[in-house]
């Protein structure tokens, strides 16, 4: 017995209880002889509060075990509700960080982009593999074998016919760079992608978003290769012109660029407001609340007139950029001896293509370099106005600034700014002729300002249909959200169809 307790230590304690309980009948614990033995002396102070206080450590450690177990057990359940498979509702933050680090590189290659094409070295690489053109020569015959294609193009024909070897290094390694950044854009954002979906890393919707952002980059390569391929062919210029690409492939290529990055940036925002939003559903609802208030119907609505007058402003930019526009009419605000050129200079019967005319307005809007000049400068000074319209709006509207959120405040000064800062770079890029580093300057300027714009937009925007139905679940709006205006012309609809 004694090898016994000395094994185990705890047993000669519970021992004489065990002893008690086992093998004394109840008879005997009710026998006289009981009865009879004096009563145990009252426990000291200091016994009963060590036994008070261990008892809660106890009772406490039971307890948070208790729930730690019920926990984990919720969880198991909830996962074998939701399948080993099936999405999140919401997607991870590591997703947003991602999304928003890619836009800052596709903003890098706006502006690379920019640069190549003002110092004309987009012309420089006359084909195009989207594989094996990730290498660039390496030995003096692969240099040879480039410059000899290059050589018979327009661009080295009609300009750089003096051009060197050496020379032509240089522009087509800012060529090769920009289309090289293209690919690593396209990699980095497919093998993620791939990697999110298959992991259950993102909400259905956001993969189907990423999976059209994925599209988008590979359509943009292509356009890129469609643009170049203008430039490469003799049938495209007029008699004596300049070689260039075309102004409305250039546009197409801008414009699906920024349509790739302003989806990344309010992909990334989106998914970090709702990450906020849930964390603390009682100010999620009293930011709903006020975002759906009537008297930020109208701000509301004109933020999103805004991000596509941008938009708008920038692709008329790339219209003046593909024609060379800006290097007429160096002065501002004047256009020679008036606001504007003559009307003769502006609707040239020359642009048009068909013998009755009647293409004569669209054909100068677009090719005219005078008239696109022209229609950026009025679409520039529209945009201007906008903003600082919008500014002194909630600045002076009663109603509109005791309900703004503070954030959205924020966001329309920090417009302000840009817009201001966009129009100096404009004017100075007009009044010097279109030095390379301020060209630069105000097409990255022009990207800036949209973002500013799609900011100010995902901060003053309403989340998706499944976090709303999260938040209200857990704290129900107390007032009223507006209906669509599809569902309140429902009825009267209806009821104009019944018959009298």
């Amino acid at each position: 017995m004694a090898s016994v307790f000395q094994a185990f230590p705890q047993l000669r304690t519970a021992a004489p209880r065990l002893t008690r309980r086992l093998f004394v009948g109840r008879p005997c614990l009710n026998s006289p002889l009981r009865a009879a033995t004096p009563p145990r002396a009252p426990p000291s102070v200091v016994q009963a509060v060590r036994c008070r206080s261990t008892q809660a450590l106890r009772n406490g450690a039971a307890t948070a075990s208790a729930h730690e177990e019920a926990s984990i057990l919720a969880r198991a359940s909830a996962q074998r509700q939701a399948g080993p498979r099936s999405f999140p509702k919401t997607s991870s933050k590591s997703v947003a960080y991602w999304l928003l680090g890619s836009a800052a590189s596709v903003f890098g290659i706006v502006v690379f982009g920019g640069l190549t094409r003002l110092t004309e070295s987009g012309l420089s690489i006359t084909e195009w593999r989207p594989v094996t053109g990730s290498l660039p020569p390496v030995s003096q015959a692969d240099w040879d074998r480039e410059f000899d294609k290059y050589r018979s193009s327009p661009e080295f024909i009609r300009l750089n016919s003096g051009m060197t070897l050496p020379e032509f290094k240089q522009i087509y390694w800012m060529e090769w760079t920009h289309r090289l950044w293209g690919r690593v854009i396209g990699v980095t954002f497919l093998v993620p992608t791939l990697y999110f979906i298959a992991r259950r890393r993102v909400a259905p919707s956001m993969a189907v978003k990423l999976t059209g952002i994925c599209a988008m980059i590979g359509f943009q390569g292509f356009i890129g290769w469609w643009m170049v391929k203008s430039g490469l062919r003799d049938d495209l210029f007029a008699p004596g012109s300049h070689p260039r690409v075309s102004q409305y492939r250039l546009a197409a290529h801008l414009g699906a660029a920024f349509a790739v990055y302003c989806s990344m940036v309010l992909s990334g925002l989106s998914i970090l407001k709702e990450h906020r939003l849930l964390a603390d559903p009682a100010k999620a609802v009293a930011a709903i609340e006020t975002l759906n208030h009537p008297a930020l119907r109208l701000f509301r609505g004109s933020v999103s007139a805004l991000v596509l007058l941008v938009f708008t402003t920038a692709m008329s930019g790339a219209l003046v950029a593909g024609l060379d526009a800006g290097l007429i009419y160096n002065e501002f605000p004047w256009m020679g001896l008036g606001l504007t050129p003559p009307k003769k200079e502006l609707f040239d019967p020359f642009y048009s293509h068909v013998p009755d005319h009647s293409d004569l307005w669209w054909r100068n809007m677009l090719e005219n370099p005078s008239l696109v000049q022209l229609d950026h400068r009025i679409l520039a000074t529209t945009t201007f106005t906008a903003v600082v319209s919008l500014f002194a709006y909630t600045r002076f509207s009663a109603a509109v600034r005791s309900r703004m959120p503070r954030d959205a405040k924020k966001g329309i000064m920090g417009m302000v700014h840009l817009v201001w800062m966009q129009a100096a770079l404009g004017i100075s890029t007009l009044l010097y002729m279109v030095p390379t580093w301020l060209a630069a300057s105000h097409q990255a300027g022009a990207l800036a300002l949209l973002t500013g714009a799609v900011v100010l937009y995902s901060r003053i925007s309403m989340p998706r249909t499944a976090i709303m139905r999260q938040i209200v679940k857990s704290h129900p709006l107390q007032t009223q959200m507006t209906p669509p205006l599809r569902t309140r012309l429902g009825p009267t609809k209806s009821a104009a169809k019944k018959p009298q």
